[in-house]
């Protein structure tokens, strides 16, 4: 489907409805989206903001729109100098190590690079220079070296987050301070303070708020306007908030036309966060699971409802993505003594009306839940599930078929994989690797959680082979029942036994 055919509906947050979007400048977009504040190994709720965002990015590329995706990190903040002081290091040294951290992490789980990537400590001049405005806007004021934004000069102040001017407080990162005209005005430039990193300005030398950085970096990089903004939930307030007002009054024609916030990752239905010490990092999670399936498990609900974080749901992602490798790497192998045969059909038979029929559904469920506002949970069930069931039926039928029929199943096939590898694609999982190499680091990662070797599993695959000869079968079916409890499956095939990841019968749900 040709992108001007298509609707895509996206939620703004700032109507609190639908609405197809509509770009400022026909076939290209601007998007900015919240980045990490560097200080430590991110956790997956930072991964969950990340993968949304990604998807967004991918399916609109898929759209053949042009994107100009800038998605900042914040190196100069009180948490940042707090934990540099706390190890006794530099606080943009430690900042700078976590944001390529960060950046091996977005590569483990197959988020694209965005266009620009800004840190605040290469943008001083134009956080100086935005401030500047607002305050000639009469819009902030200078006291003693601080510079604090003026709400009440701002008309439309709350209207994102839906807070009432009179029900704000100062919210996370912006301390209370009676030299404030009014107790919700917020930074936008610091004093220094003896030990923390500082730049000159107009006021003396000092540092950024938290909220203009993102101000002036997204006026930089795409526009005073532009066409989305998006970020985790609890940013709506106060920073996306404070944005737009800041934004706005420096800037007339400033704003953002949609607003997109992802939902939080939950863990005993408590949001995670640092502050909470009850987050899972991204590096620790990937030890034991397949970053896809770490990709997965965060695309599995709606990218604006909450998730909920349990070791079940990753093993369930693992199973769920092992079988559509091994379901593609099957049919790999089926079409491999074929290969010759096919180049030489070169395009003349043709697929079966059954398979164009599975395409079609394939296409249109896909397209069908992207467009309604991003919706990747349960993609991959429904059609694309009986695509793969399609495959499998088919493989054992190749060999025992007339050459006509063949060659216009093995057609077949091939456009159906086709089909499948695009829905990956843009779902973000599909790496660069072989399906057999993707089985393999998931057959690993397999091993690391039931924290058993290859030479292990050959050994009890070696003891259940003599205790079926030993006619010891109640033995030979606790070997088996023990290992499928660490989620390991044992299948027999023909005279061989193999090993495949499966859902541990016995997990803990609510781990």
């Amino acid at each position: 489907m040709e992108a001007e055919k298509m609707e895509l509906k996206l939620y703004n947050t700032m109507t609190q409805q639908k609405e197809v979007f509509t770009p400022i400048n026909p076939g290209k977009v601007g998007l900015y989206v919240c980045g990490i504040t560097a200080y430590d190994f991110s956790h997956i709720g930072h991964a969950r903001a990340a993968v949304s965002f990604d998807v967004l990015y991918r399916y609109l590329k898929h759209l053949r729109y042009e994107v100009n995706f800038v998605r900042n990190f914040t190196d100069v903040d009180d948490k940042i100098i707090i934990r540099a002081n706390e190890n006794g290091e530099e606080p943009l040294e430690l900042s700078n190590r976590f944001c390529e951290e960060y950046l091996v992490d977005m590569g483990a789980l197959q988020c694209l690079l965005p266009t620009h990537q800004p840190r605040v400590s290469d943008h001083m001049d134009h956080i100086v220079e935005m401030i500047q405005k607002i305050i000639e806007k009469d819009c902030g004021y200078d006291v003693d070296g601080d510079v604090f934004f003026s709400v009440d000069k701002s008309p439309n102040y709350g209207k994102l987050s839906g807070q009432l001017l009179e029900h704000t407080r100062a919210g996370e990162r912006v301390a209370v301070d009676s030299r404030k005209r009014n107790p919700a005005d917020f930074a936008l430039w610091k004093a220094a303070k003896p030990g923390e990193p500082s730049w000159e300005s107009p006021w003396g030398r000092g540092r950024p708020g938290w909220h203009i950085e993102c101000s002036a970096m997204s006026a930089h990089y795409l526009t005073p306007k532009f066409d989305i903004h998006g970020g985790g939930a609890d940013l709506k307030f106060p920073h996306h908030e404070n944005e737009l007002a800041q934004t706005c009054a420096a800037c007339e024609d400033g704003g953002v036309n949609y607003w997109l916030h992802n939902g939080h990752v939950t863990i005993n239905n408590e949001k995670m966060a640092k502050s909470k010490k009850n987050f899972k990092t991204i590096r620790e999670m990937t030890e034991s699971y397949h970053p896809l399936a770490l990709r997965h498990f965060l695309m599995s609900a709606h990218y604006r409802s909450p998730l909920s974080f349990s070791a079940s749901q990753l093993d369930s992602s693992s199973e769920a993505l092992y079988y559509v490798y091994q379901t593609l790497q099957d049919l790999n192998d089926a079409l491999l003594p074929y290969r010759e045969a096919m180049s030489e059909d070169s395009g003349k038979s043709e697929q079966t009306a059954e398979a164009k029929d599975i395409i079609n559904k394939l296409k249109s469920e896909f397209e069908g839940k992207m467009l309604d506002d991003l919706n990747t949970a349960h993609i991959l069930t429904g059609a694309y599930q009986d695509a793969l069931k399609f495959i499998n039926a088919s493989i054992g039928k190749l060999k025992k078929m007339q050459k006509k029929q063949r060659m216009s199943l093995l057609v077949s096939l091939v456009e159906i994989e086709k089909a499948a590898r695009e829905v990956l694609d843009v779902l973000g999982l599909l790496t660069t690797l072989s399906y057999a190499e993707i089985l393999k680091e998931m057959k690993q990662k397999t091993l690391t959680r039931a924290g058993l070797s290859e030479e292990d599993i050959s050994q009890k695959i070696e003891e259940r082979i003599m205790a079926r000869k030993n006619k010891e079968f109640e033995k030979s079916d606790q070997i088996r029942a023990e290992l499928t409890v660490k989620g390991i499956a044992l299948m027999d095939i023909g005279k061989e036994t193999v090993w495949r990841p499966c859902f541990p019968l016995q997990a803990n749900s609510s781990d």
